[in-house]
Formats: structure tokens, sequence, C-alpha cells
């Protein structure tokens, strides 16, 4: 519901007055059959996961690709999904392809571990992304928007293009700086881990066609040195922020990360080791920053050629926030800029594949499952799905109002997760990008080179193929 709706005043009519009348299908691949996805897969040598589904994948609750020497089960039943992905018996961890894959970068932390390694990680993590958390990071997200806008707006004087895809890494990435860290960015640092994620996501063996075909399961991933180089200068770069807070007095800071540090096994009472710092925190800065940003690229192109949409998050942002400041306690009021980002992440969610791996005979559906198979949870195709949505191609962020909250099948949107699994950084991430969308599209206007051009691929996130060029120009109106 947008603020329109609450008030009974005249910016929803306003606004629908600029609804086309043809639904926008943003780019997507055409699903095909088994045989010519595979054939099309190979021929693009992309690696890109998402030309490699079937047609099936978007109609039935469980799909078996048949085209790997490991069996794999693509899932989207939502009642299916809650089983595999709650777990409570740890039959299905973290696949050991992405396992494999991740561990170079991350280690063993939050976001690759299973059993009681993760329910500790989780348990000291969790206090330090509390709501009092957020309310206070909230400061450095605008100080970083601040900085941002200064810089959007020389390339606007100048009618610069830039990359899309780097501007909101960039800025998702100074902003996790701050709130985890307390430090903004350095450029030179930021382009750095840009292009050290860039080649990691590009390479990594988890992404590899040939591997997820021919690999038999619990096979060790070699991965190659690019990505290993990669994996390297980004930890270093963690390593030297984790250490500016080890080495500086208990109160110096008052972070994420001072607060991972404080945090205290329940059982042990022993802290976080120095690796084990660098491997939690290195998931929160990558993964809290490459899935926003990931997000927030496909957003800002629909918006530069949706121009009713930008009107309506206008007219919602002067409503709610007027002239000034956007403030923490307008975020949630901002419901149509909300359902803009929930939106977004449905048709593009960040992390496009969620692999388990089944450590024991079991069943799913009418399914055997054999010890080693790959299970695969697919937002994209799950918040896809025929059965599940109503017109699942078409971007519609009303289909989040509460006048069609029966539309909304439970269980079948899944950006963050389910059960206990659900991203930590949820919240953080909602309220990020609410603050972006308000600030950048209150005062841009975003325009795509070759719209026409862009299309997705799937690695380890969701990106454009090639990087988005874009001009932005100062708002008129």
């Amino acid at each position: 519901m947008t603020t329109a709706d609450a008030t009974g005043s005249s910016l929803q009519s306003d606004a629908d007055r600029l609804v086309p009348a043809v639904p926008y299908v943003p780019p997507r691949p055409v699903p095909l059959s088994p045989l010519a996805a595979l054939i099309r897969t190979a021929a693009q040598g992309e690696g890109n996961l998402l030309s490699l589904l079937p047609a099936a994948a978007y109609r039935l609750p469980v799909t078996h690709l048949g085209y790997s020497r490991r069996s794999i089960l693509l899932v989207n039943e939502p009642e299916l999904l809650r089983g595999i992905m709650t777990d409570p018996t740890d039959i299905y961890p973290k696949n050991d392809l992405m396992v494999g894959a991740l561990e170079p970068l991350v280690g063993d932390s939050i976001f690759v571990s299973s059993g009681a390694k993760w329910r500790r990680q989780r348990d000291m993590i969790d206090p330090a992304f509390s709501h009092i958390r957020l309310t206070r990071a909230f400061t450095s997200m605008s100080a970083a928007v601040d900085d941002y806008e200064v810089q959007l707006d020389q390339l606007a004087s100048k009618g610069e293009p830039f990359s899309l895809d780097m501007a909101m890494s960039n800025l998702t990435a100074d902003i996790i700086c701050r709130t985890v860290f307390s430090t903004s960015l350095q450029t030179q640092i930021a382009r750095d881990v840009f292009d050290a994620f860039e080649i990691f996501e590009r390479s990594a063996a988890q992404v590899e066609l040939k591997a997820l075909i021919f690999d038999p399961p619990f096979k060790k991933i070699r991965q190659h040195q690019p990505v290993l180089d990669a994996c390297e200068r980004i930890r270093f770069h963690l390593g030297e922020l984790v250490d500016s807070h080890m080495n500086a007095a208990a109160e110096a800071f008052n972070d994420i990360a001072s607060a991972c540090i404080a945090a205290r096994d329940q059982e042990s009472g022993c802290p976080f080791s120095r690796k084990e710092l660098v491997d939690q925190l290195g998931v929160l800065f990558l993964a809290g920053h490459e899935t926003t940003a990931s997000a927030l690229t496909w957003l800002f192109f629909i918006l530069s050629v949706r121009p009713e949409v930008v009107a309506r998050i206008r007219a919602e942002v002067d409503e709610v926030v007027g002239d000034g400041p956007v403030a923490f306690e307008h975020v949630k009021q901002l419901r149509y800029v909300r359902n803009v980002f929930r939106e977004t992440l449905r048709l593009y969610p960040p992390i496009t594949f969620v692999p388990r791996v089944a450590m024991e005979p079991t069943r799913i559906g009418k399914f055997k499952v054999k010890r080693g198979a790959m299970i695969m949870i697919s937002p994209w195709t799950t918040h896809r799905h025929r059965k599940l949505w109503r017109d699942p191609e078409v971007f519609d962020p009303d289909r989040f109002l509460p006048e069609r909250e029966h539309e909304l099948t439970p269980g079948a949107y899944l950006p963050f997760g389910m059960g206990p699994r659900t991203c930590v950084g949820a919240g953080f991430a909602q309220t990020e990008a609410s603050l972006i969308i308000a600030r950048l599209v209150r005062r841009f206007d975003f325009s795509a080179l070759e719209p026409d051009k862009v299309r997705p691929v799937a690695r380890l996130t969701t990106r454009p193929v090639q990087q988005i060029q874009c001009r932005a120009k100062r708002r008129i109106n």
C-alpha cells in the first residue's frame, strides 16, 4: 500500500495515468526443452546456469535434471522447500560443490557451515544485527549516500556514462564498510574488491558447467589460481579492517565488527578467533554488499525504462518525506518503494541457486533421493513458477499490496531464505535499499545506454552478462 492508499490523496491516481497498457516483462532467458537448454548453455560459453533451466522447471513442483553424473533435483514446491531449508536433522547441508567454491573466500563461516557449528556461529552473530544496531547503522548509511550523491551529481553535470553495476557495488560496499567497520571505503580498495570479486564470481568452480555435469558427488573442488589470488586479495583487505578493531581499545568502536569481536560462545565462553572473524565478517561484507548491489543494479535498470514507476516513487517520497532528509522512521512508511524492491528481488533474486546435498538416502515428494544427490533450491524458478504466481514474468510491485495478499502462495517468496537460516542481514538490506532508492530517485533520472542488450546471468549472484552502462540526469520536475 502506498501513502496515497493510506491518506486518500491523489498520488495513486496521478501515477496511474502513467501506467502503460502493456505489462512490462524484464530481461530473462526463454525457457527451452532440457536438451535445447543444455546446448544453448554450452554454446554461450558463459557458465550461465539460468540458460540451463528447462521449461519444466517453471511449472513442475519437482524437476529431475537428468543431464548430470550426479542426480540433481530442482525443488519448487513450498512445503517441500520448507522441509529442506529448515532441515532439523541436518540431512541437507550446503552442497559440497558450493562449499568448495566459497571456502577460499569465506572459510568455514556461517554461509557454508552446517549443524552445531552453524548454530554456534549464528547465535554469536545475531545480536550484531539487532534493531538497536540497525538504527545506529542508519546514520552511516545516510553518510555513504551523501558522498555518492556528490559523485553522481558530478557525473550528471558532465553527462558521463558509468557502470551501473560498479556504482551500486561501490555504494553498498561503502555502506557495509561504514556500518561494519566504522570507516569509509577508499576508492582504490573498492575497485580492487570489485575486480577481485568479479574474477571470483566468473571463475569459481561452482559455476563451471563441466564440473556440474561430469563431476561425481563429494569430489574435491580445485579452484583456478586466479580465483585463489582474488580471494587472497579480498581477505587481505578484510584482515586489515579486522586488525584495526582488534588492536584498538574495547570502547573505541561501536559497530557490527566490534559486536562480533565481543561475542562469546554461550557454552565455552570463547570468542571468535582472528581467522573466524575474517571469515564471518567477510560473509557480512561480501554477501551484504554484493547481494544488495545485484538487486539495486536490476532495480535502477528497470527504473531507467519505466518512467511510471519512477513517478510513483517520487510521489510517495514527496508525500512522506517532503524536502527534508530521509530519516529512519520514514523507511517503513515508503511502502511502494519497499514493494518495488521486493518485486525486483522476486524477479532477480541475488542468490539464484541454493544447492544442498543429501547426506543419506531419503525421499522428496515422489522422488527417491540417493546419498550425494544435489538438491537445487532456486529462488529464480520458485519466484517465476507458473503455479505459484500470477503473471510471474511481469514486473508488478502492486502484487504485494495488502488487498492482493490472497494471490501470494505462502513459502513461494524466499529472496532471504527460509526457516532458521533466513539471512541475518535481511532487515539491514531492506532498510539500506529503501534509503538508496528514495534518495537517488528523488534527485536523478537514470537512462541505460543499450537496454535491449541487457540480459541476466547466474553465477554466484544474479548479474547482467555485461555491465550496464548508463547516464544520470538531475531531476527536472
